[in-house]
């Protein structure tokens, strides 16, 4: 599905520094299983805070692994205040790009790094604090300033790829978006209500969305999905070819199909998959 560089299919496929460093002098540990990434970072310190090793242990997709293992071989050698300076970016551009639908990973990557770092010097990162904003994925207020402060986001759909937060039932896109204009100083926007379409007018646009911007993303991965029907705000699917047994079906559903669907025809859709 995704078109990755050939640094990161050698970090996927030959991942450095995997494990856990025992007696380490600060851990990181960012993501849960639940949001299907997670993140363990270990590194051991030496003179003049000079990191000497670094080793992880995740669970994701192949960008999670390959952003983990290049910032590994990154930090090692650097200072600590060298290896604070790291950001996402930095290790999306020493594996030569990420698809941006991951950069969240090489975000989870840099966040796991400063945690590690806090921990060795008995420090409280402050995005840990702050209001849950996105319950789906458990993304604070203070994460996503800070996402839109540093990396310039504008849209929802950038919040989505940075952090994930969004990206599962999409009832926090209100406040999402509040965020961004706080952040970016934007005046209040006037709300206008959409008009509202006619059922055939809704399932025209979704057809055409599926064709123009779902389909052709899931046939690069041999897979397919079909409609099956639309009633109220339910859109039901059949998913296909390699789309149709993948493990991680569910999360394409709610993060590819039904956010692309809620971007192009109205958030109030809800994608649900027919076997």
């Amino acid at each position: 599905m995704w078109d990755y560089t050939e640094k990161v299919r050698e970090h996927f496929l030959n991942p450095r520094n995997v494990g856990v460093i025992e007696n380490a002098s600060g851990v990181g540990e960012v993501g849960s299983l639940s949001c299907g990434d997670a993140l363990k970072l270990t590194i051991r310190v030496g003179e003049n805070d000079i990191i000497e090793d670094a080793k992880f242990q995740t669970f994701g997709c192949a960008s999670a692994i390959a952003s983990s293992s290049a910032l590994t071989e990154m930090v090692k050698g650097l200072t600590l205040d060298e290896a604070t300076k790291i950001t996402n970016d930095d290790i999306a551009e020493f594996l030569g790009g990420l698809p941006k639908e991951k950069i969240h990973c090489s975000v989870m990557g840099r966040d796991g790094l400063e945690r590690a770092i806090a921990d060795y010097r008995g420090e409280v990162v402050k995005e840990t604090q702050g209001n849950v904003v996105c319950e789906c994925f458990g993304v604070t207020d203070l994460e996503i300033e800070r996402a839109v402060k540093e990396d310039g986001l504008t849209t929802i759909d950038q919040v989505i790829n940075h952090l994930k937060a969004g990206g599962g039932c999409g009832k926090c896109h209100d406040d999402i978006e509040a965020i961004i204009h706080k952040v970016k100083g934007d005046a209040p926007m006037e709300i206008i209500k959409p008009v509202r379409m006619s059922n055939m007018q809704k399932i025209k646009l979704i057809e055409s969305t599926l064709e123009r911007e779902i389909k052709p993303t899931l046939q690069k991965d041999r897979g397919d999905i079909e409609l099956v029907d639309v009633v109220g705000d339910k859109v039901y699917v059949r998913l296909q070819g390699s789309c149709a047994s993948c493990s991680k079906s569910q999360v394409t559903l709610k993060n590819h199909v039904e956010a692309k669907l809620r971007e192009l025809v109205t958030s109030e859709l809800v994608v649900e998959e027919v076997k």
